[in-house]
């Protein structure tokens, strides 16, 4: 099931649920539906930036790109994960456009 956050201020952010809810858990936010407000989105920002600082600097949780060939390759499994650090960089920029411009990010609604 996928999750799409909204603000007015930035374009829609797509995530599975299974991506989302640790972000989410984090953030000490429900899965369902929520909202971060212009009041708790220096709070979010400030939480994700530290997660995704920790997440780098851990050895062996960098993001590791395979092959192109690969990585498009249909008939064969993909050996390379993407961290969460770096799923979690797109809300990250919405958080920081609505926050700047004081606006809310919304999802499930």
């Amino acid at each position: 099931m996928l999750i799409t956050f909204k603000s007015k201020v930035a374009a829609d952010v797509l995530m599975y649920q299974e991506h989302a809810k640790p972000l989410l858990d984090l953030l000490h936010k429900e899965l369902a539906r929520g909202v971060f407000t212009a009041e708790e989105m220096g709070g979010a920002i400030v939480t994700l930036e530290a997660h995704i600082a920790e997440n780098k600097a851990q050895p062996g949780m960098e993001n590791t790109a395979a092959d192109e060939e690969d990585a498009f390759a249909v008939d064969q499994p993909s050996s390379a994960k993407v961290a969460l650090s770096v799923r979690a960089y797109p809300l990250l920029e919405m958080l920081r456009a609505a926050y700047k411009e004081g606006a809310a990010v919304v999802w499930g609604v």
